[in-house]
């Protein structure tokens, strides 16, 4: 019903609008799905990280269940224990070499693997590179800690062969190598899963530009600098934040070879806080660790998306 003015005197408009407190309400109502996802997400991760602080702020003894608060004292113990620093060093490079191969190399060998000109061969490569990856690291661990083995092991059997015995040493049992070793094992079950990835975003690069690169004048390796790369920045930005937060949470391959030994040379920030957590019943301090890690991996994070979108903005 209309007044004198033209005017709707019912909750709609003249022109078939709903009315701005209706078309709110529905807004908010819209909403209900949003809050019951950040309701979950805020109760199965923000709520144990906020929980992991406090009890890390706290000697906790998970068998008689007795808690006393210490305030930071778990913090300043980090700092002066040198199996932390040990671990830091181990995660660290574990990054590094991580990023190296598992990063770059893995987009190398997806360039030339999707170079080919036989989709049958590209097709074989792409499955033989990613086998490893379908294999347990538990099996892994183990596989490699036959190889490892001093005067039986595969590798000291190749060395010998090689005439290079002089090389060969307790792969697992030298302060020295033992934390390398793990590493090699674990670049090669990782390697072929980032080539997978790195050859699906190649396949969605346009093959015009390619085409027209090649009319240009361009070889293989001028197109992989100039088309290939920054057609996969974003990718790599990825796999570089998804491999650096792998290598400080890496866990299952350290304690299958070698549990952190020996002498602790191989100990890695995750190993390091089951030690003490469930070995040494300190859960207080276990917990101070795992703060530590979270705090890292989210630091890499920020910084490489700031980084990335830097560049982004740049371009």
């Amino acid at each position: 019903m209309k007044g004198a003015a033209g005017t709707s005197t019912g909750p709609g408009r003249a022109d078939g609008a709903p009315h701005p407190i209706r078309r709110g309400l529905g807004a908010l109502w819209s909403l209900r799905w949003v809050a019951v996802a950040l309701g979950i997400v805020g109760w199965f991760v923000y709520f144990p990280i906020l929980n992991n602080f406090v009890v890390s702020t706290t000697r906790h003894d998970i068998f008689t269940g007795e808690v006393a608060q210490i305030g930071l004292d778990n913090y300043r113990r980090l700092i002066a224990d040198p199996v932390i620093a040990t671990a830091l060093w181990n995660n660290t490079a574990y990054a590094l070499l991580s990023i190296l191969f598992q990063v770059f190399g893995a987009f190398w060998l997806a360039a030339i693997v999707e170079g080919l000109r036989s989709d049958r061969w590209r097709s074989i490569w792409r499955a033989v590179y990613f086998i490893p990856s379908a294999i347990s690291t538990t099996v892994t661990g183990l596989l490699f800690y036959f190889i490892y083995q001093p005067g039986i092991g595969i590798l000291d059997g190749l060395l010998t062969e090689l005439g290079l015995e002089h090389l060969s040493r307790v792969w697992l049992g030298e302060s020295s190598t033992a934390i390398y070793a793990i590493i090699a094992m674990s670049q090669w079950q990782g390697f072929g899963y980032s080539t997978l990835l790195f050859s699906v975003a190649i396949q969605k690069i346009p093959q015009e530009l390619y085409d027209a690169a090649r009319m240009d004048g361009a070889g293989s390796l001028r197109q992989v600098w100039s088309i290939t790369m920054p057609m996969t920045r974003e990718m790599t930005g990825m796999m570089i934040i998804v491999t650096v937060t792998g290598a400080f949470q890496v866990f299952n391959e350290v304690m299958v070879m070698t549990a952190g030994g020996p002498n602790n040379s191989s100990q890695v920030l995750g190993t390091w806080l089951f030690e003490q957590g469930f070995n040494q019943n300190d859960m207080g301090y276990a917990a101070a660790i795992g703060s530590l890690i979270f705090g890292v991996t989210m630091l890499c994070g920020v910084a490489q998306l700031w980084y990335t979108r830097h560049r982004r903005v740049l371009a």
